[in-house]
């Protein structure tokens, strides 16, 4: 990357955040007309969440692993584990917010007592924690993106990236228990 990007780090960050969350919010409030995108059959948009759950497990598989390497001295799988763990996220994102757009909200089907007391506290905990979780993200890998690692170790990398990672799992873990209570709880 270049010189400015180095150097402009925290605007990066911001940016990269702020653009993320628009198009996110954008989906959820309706601002993203389906009508942009082709609609893909009914099949394919109800196997989105089951491929999600499945991309999600395998995030928390990945960030752990990545987690491992680095412990172990290990940058190089760190850094792949890491760029497939955002991989994995981008995917959850584009397909999550794909059905959303063509199919909305999913609406819970177990009982009221249930959908108050313990989804919804759920569901918006993990929501929280997913919009949390962005700029650490972004930060930790455009810290990584503008610098060669022996330089990251005068920087804040290791803090963010270990706060991003925690957040990550939680959310990605929060994400899969939604999942069972709208697909197999209930």
């Amino acid at each position: 990357m270049s010189e400015w990007a180095r150097e402009n780090v925290p605007l990066l960050t911001a940016a990269s955040s702020v653009v993320a969350l628009a198009v996110v919010f954008g989906a959820v409030g309706g601002a993203i007309p389906g009508a942009l995108l082709p609609r893909a059959s009914d099949a394919v948009l109800a196997a989105i969440p089951h491929f999600n759950a499945a991309v999600s497990v395998i995030a928390i598989a990945t960030i752990l692993l990545g987690w491992r390497a680095i412990s172990r001295g290990n940058v190089r799988r760190h850094r792949a584990f890491m760029l497939t763990s955002f991989a994995l996220f981008t995917a959850f994102l584009g397909a999550y917010l794909y059905r959303l757009i063509h199919v909305g909200t999913t609406a819970f089907p177990g009982p009221e007592a249930v959908y108050t007391y313990l989804y919804l506290p759920f569901l918006g905990v993990h929501i929280l924690l997913a919009i949390v979780c962005l700029p650490f993200v972004f930060h930790a890998l455009l810290l990584a993106a503008t610098r060669p690692y022996e330089d990251l170790y005068r920087t804040r990398h290791a803090q963010v990236g270990f706060v991003a990672a925690v957040l990550w799992l939680v959310s990605f873990t929060m994400g899969v228990g939604v999942y069972v209570m709208l697909y197999h709880a209930f």
